[in-house]
């Protein structure tokens, strides 16, 4: 046994499928009993570790984090992945994925989870938050109320009726702006915002002072932000 089956596991690509235009699906199969609870995400092996330009770069580039768009404990993990117009290794990885190639990818972490107990559930985030957003919303009770501005890229939400799709730029007054608009419960819920770290701070910054939510009941995922990666 290697070290990397140490601390990775391996599944195979069983089916890929482009679900929207900018959102490519890849299942991987042979991943059975895996500790998934929905919002967490895994970190692919996207590059071959033995390629020069992977030591050339300094191992830079090897791993992208995923949120889990599903997964059965039988043993198959979606992933859903957004396409970029200027790819990187990850969005170049997920074009070019094909049925019964060998996939390596971390134990799913992260902190990014629903809570039962909450009055009600607020989703903000843009296109990059979409896949733990629905995954989490799956996970919620039939009855749970549910508000939310969210980018969706395409991708099919489930209880999509009970949320705002949004657009994030800067024209469109940015997620805060769109969180503002909603007509939410004067008592406080739940709130999960995830996407571009700036956009994240200005929702929590919204919900906090102009609404007097308590820090504790936001919860933030800073995905991405300009010109820097690792921010999971």
């Amino acid at each position: 046994m290697s070290l990397l089956d140490l601390i990775m596991v391996t599944g195979t690509v069983e089916e890929v499928e482009q679900v929207a235009p900018r959102v490519r699906r890849i299942a991987i199969s042979g991943v059975p009993g895996l500790p998934w609870r929905p919002g967490q995400h895994v970190r692919v092996l996207v590059t071959d570790l033995m390629a020069l330009r992977t030591w050339l770069s300094g191992f830079k580039d090897v791993l992208r984090t995923y949120s889990v768009w599903d997964y059965d404990p039988r043993g198959r993990l979606d992933l859903c992945v957004l396409d970029h117009p200027q790819a990187g290794p990850g969005a170049l990885w997920a074009r070019t994925a094909s049925i019964g190639q060998q996939v390596a990818f971390t134990r799913p972490e992260g902190r990014l989870l629903p809570r039962d107990e909450a009055p009600y559930h607020l989703f903000a985030g843009d296109e990059t938050a979409a896949p733990a957003f629905g995954a989490m919303l799956r996970a919620l009770p039939p009855a749970a109320r549910v508000f939310g501005a969210v980018a969706t890229a395409g991708l099919p939400l489930p209880r999509a009726g009970e949320l705002a799709a949004v657009e994030t730029t800067p024209e469109a007054g940015g997620l805060a702006g769109r969180v503002r608009e909603l007509e939410l419960p004067e008592r406080p819920g739940v709130a999960y915002v995830a996407g571009e770290a700036r956009d994240c701070q200005a929702v929590r910054h919204h919900l906090m002072r102009e609404r007097g939510w308590p820090r504790d009941a936001i919860k933030v995922k800073a995905f991405w932000a300009p010109g820097k990666r690792g921010l999971d």
